[in-house]
């Protein structure tokens, strides 16, 4: 009876391919079986020191699977996911948890064969019970893009160390692969515990470190595991090697400066071009910019094109043409950004963007002014009214980023001379986040983020169905059947060719539409460290990975 029982389930399986070492969304993953190591990082990288960075703010939880609270940074070194991803291929996964997978051609579902040396931190063992576990806990408690995509699966033990999930309708071809990122939480130490609320108890984990200490609002210290389970293998070779991991928190981004400046930090990262132009000058810390080819953040002034006026495009079109772009870059940042140009700025997925826009202000503004005329805005007595209402054109900013306000101010200027004019609102983070979630804006200085590889998240971010649910990402509202299409076809690709042509037809179509008024972007990383700190010579294609940073023992005991 068994074996019959066995026989039923093999038969309902489709053929497989080859049992895969690693899987990439699309054409064939760049490492295999017999690899050691990852070209950008050490092999030989010595282990040893402290690393202290800095975070801005607080926290409140250690729990960074649902959408309770404030996690803490440097969270997910606590927890290892059944796959690894790497950082010189657009979108690749390698075995961590799962020595290896199955995928079936289609990639209508996905077997996990789980590495026996897999470990807890408390010795206990890595199984399918656990997969399971969590599988079904984030499909109910998790973060919304876990549930929506773990809802379409239906999970199957095999033993105690392979599980399959069958994926139903609604799947695509990125789907087997966020199913590999899927963490693997212990059963034992959550299933009596509250999972959906924030907790500073520290969970038990499997990852490369774990937490020493925590202190909400101040700092949380990592310990590496000296008996880590994984640390010889292809994606965590040359890793981790610092046996310390503290994070500072500081009330703002200036004290973080002042405190990495007078070297009570190890490294910093810096994200504002302002700031690395004027205030590193006197300082002997190790100034590097490293080139970088990921997507860069879409920064931008969006539109609420559910709102009027900015259901008209030729609204939204004529602002574009009024920010002055070249003098903010010039006087706020040193003319160091470039500025935003496509909605996957810094890659070969932009759209067609050899013919440049080379005329001058004053002819933008001429432009500018004629859209408005011809939607009914003219200009009264200095003020730009509807001409069949009498409405004036105001509307608000709104910002959760003090840091941001001067460049908001700067669009003020320039549309007060057109005659229009705007409020620039700054809320706390908590604020912000509730009138973003509800949509409950006119314009917002927010951003879209993509990967090299982009997925399913291109519906949450432009599809109709999106612009109508709350806490989507579709935050300029728009709502178009050829944009749902595009959108829908890019995780179907088969081809790492289709997904290009694919995305460059998205980005055309998107940007024709004039979401927003686009503002910059950085194809370079700015980073400050301590010499003690040492890094590969190798960049990967999204950056510098801090994960393959080492502390050089000589130089910090002359530095003692």
């Amino acid at each position: 009876m068994r074996l019959l029982f066995l026989s039923v389930i093999l038969l309902s399986f489709p053929a497989f391919a080859a049992e895969q070492y690693g899987i990439s969304m699309v054409g064939t993953p760049k490492y295999g079986a017999n690899d050691t190591h990852l070209d950008y990082a050490n092999p030989d990288a010595p282990k040893g020191g402290v690393l202290k960075q800095s975070a801005t703010g607080s926290f409140d939880t250690l729990n960074p699977f649902n959408i309770k609270g404030n996690t803490a940074q440097g969270i997910n070194l606590t927890t290892d996911r059944l796959m690894a991803r790497v950082w010189d291929e657009p979108f690749a996964l390698y075995p961590l948890i799962a020595q290896r997978i199955d995928v079936p051609d289609n990639r209508s579902e996905i077997t996990f064969y789980l590495n026996p040396k897999a470990r807890f931190h408390d010795g206990s063992p890595v199984t399918a019970d656990d997969v399971l576990f969590t599988y079904e806990t984030l499909k109910e408690k998790g973060r919304p893009n876990q549930r929506r995509i773990y809802k379409l699966a239906t999970a199957i033990k095999i033993n105690d160390h392979t599980v399959t999930f069958k994926l139903g309708e609604g799947h695509d071809r990125e789907t087997v692969m966020i199913f590999g990122l899927m963490p693997v939480l212990s059963k034992a130490y959550w299933q009596d515990k509250e999972f959906n609320k924030t907790t500073l108890e520290a969970p038990l984990g499997n990852g490369p470190y774990i937490i020493k200490s925590a202190e909400a609002g101040k700092n949380i210290t990592y310990e590496r595991v000296k008996d880590y389970w994984a640390q010889d293998l292809l994606t965590n070779k040359g890793h981790h090697n610092f046996d310390k991991i503290i994070y500072e928190y500081y009330r703002d981004d200036t004290v973080a400066l002042e405190s990495f400046k007078k070297g009570d930090l190890s490294i910093r990262r810096e994200w504002n071009a302002g700031k690395w132009h004027s205030n590193y000058k006197n300082t002997d810390a190790t100034l590097e910019k490293i080139e970088h080819g990921r997507a860069e953040k879409v920064r931008g002034f969006i539109f609420n094109t559910r709102r009027a006026p900015f259901d008209n495009i030729q609204v939204r079109q004529a602002l574009n043409l009024f920010f002055d772009f070249d003098w903010v870059n010039k006087n706020l940042f040193y003319g160091a950004y470039k500025q935003v140009n496509s909605f996957y700025p810094n890659t070969y997925l932009s759209r067609d963007i050899s013919i440049t826009d080379s005329i001058n202000h004053r002819a933008k503004l001429k432009q500018g002014n004629a859209l408005l005329n011809q939607a009914g805005w003219i200009i009264k007595d200095g003020k730009r009214i509807h001409q069949e209402s009498g409405a004036e054109m105001t509307f608000d900013i709104l910002l959760d980023n003090p840091s941001d306000e001067k460049i908001a101010l700067a669009l003020t200027r320039s549309l007060k001379k057109m005659g229009i004019h705007a409020t620039v609102r700054v809320l706390d983070s908590a604020a912000y986040r509730a009138r973003l979630n509800d949509y409950d804006f006119d314009m917002t200085l927010h951003y879209w983020h993509s990967t090299l590889s982009p997925g399913t998240e291109q519906y949450l971010y432009w599809s109709c169905e999106a612009a109508k649910t709350p806490a989507q990402w579709n935050y300029a509202g728009i709502c178009d059947s050829d944009i749902d299409n595009l959108a829908k076809a890019i995780p179907t690709a088969k081809t790492r060719e289709e997904l290009i042509q694919n995305t460059q037809k998205l980005d055309q179509t998107l940007w024709d539409q004039a979401l927003m008024i686009p503002l910059y972007y950085n194809p370079q990383d700015y980073v400050a460290y301590w010499k003690p700190l040492k890094r590969p010579e190798t960049t990967p294609l999204y950056g510098m990975v801090i994960e393959t940073w080492w502390m050089d023992q000589g130089e910090a005991d002359k530095k003692d």
